[in-house]
């Protein structure tokens, strides 16, 4: 269930505080909602009179601190979820859906983009690369354990095995791809327009490569709950959808 703020509550909100009145908001979130959240994070502070201190991390290590019951006023978290719905951390009620982000393929900057319009345009492109790159989902990154699947959908598991550079997240799958290391480099979209020396070539088809969702949820710890649902509005807003599509993501649902 979406949490709402009253029209009222959120003019209030969204109003300004001053003095005293300010308080900082935490926030948790998965790298691939980074470049996003931290756009949006100075015309919000700037709204409010708040202040927000984000942190990113990998999809598996933000829901894992969540968990925990590591203090956060808003975490984000992919789907699923329900480890953090029964920890007891978050305001169930709370739930607010956010944006998804699919996985896709870069290639260095100014080279030919690939067909990747089907599964099987994917599958030869990938038994003709020599190497390739993606964030390592040992670490919990969410584009990494959705790679994954796509090489087990594709039947390319084994195969494509001494062709995998791993890498440290998506910027550190970039970094390999701008360097000239590997051929291919697969990351979140969100990801792979934010670094130099690469292009975004587009999402991966659905049927191999399922999008992530992200939603926020109010802490259930939060001592600063009304700024935080101001925030949750905030990024559910509009104004927030205009800027996930600019991020090469999709608002809401």
């Amino acid at each position: 269930m979406k949490y709402l703020l009253s029209s009222a509550l959120l003019a209030l909100a969204l109003g300004g505080a001053t003095g005293a009145n300010a308080v900082e908001i935490t926030l948790i979130a998965p790298g691939g909602i980074r470049a996003a959240v931290n756009q949006m994070i100075p015309d919000f502070e700037k709204k409010t009179g708040n202040t927000v201190k984000a942190i990113f991390g990998s999809g598996g290590g933000t829901k894992e601190r969540v968990v925990k019951g590591d203090p956060f006023d808003v975490p984000i978290v992919q789907v699923p979820y329900e480890d953090v719905i029964k920890s007891g951390h978050v305001v169930v009620a709370s739930e607010t859906a956010l944006a998804n982000v699919s996985v896709g393929l870069a290639v260095r900057t100014g080279a030919p983009k690939p067909d990747i319009s089907t599964a099987d345009a994917v599958k030869k492109l990938l038994q003709g690369a020599k190497f390739i790159s993606y964030p390592n989902a040992a670490n919990g990154a969410a584009a990494g354990v959705s790679f994954d699947e796509t090489l087990k959908k594709l039947g390319l598991t084994e195969e494509m095995k001494p062709k995998i550079k791993i890498a440290q997240g998506g910027a550190g799958a970039m970094a390999l791809l701008a360097k000239g290391e590997i051929d291919y480099g697969f990351t979140f979209v969100s990801e792979i327009i934010t670094e130099p020396g690469v292009e975004a070539v587009g999402p991966l088809p659905r049927d191999i490569s399922t999008p992530t969702f992200l939603s926020a949820f109010l802490s259930a710890d939060t001592k600063n709950a009304e700024a935080a649902k101001a925030l949750i509005s905030y990024l559910s807003s509009p104004e927030a959808a205009a800027v996930y599509k600019a991020r090469g993501m999709l608002p809401g649902k």
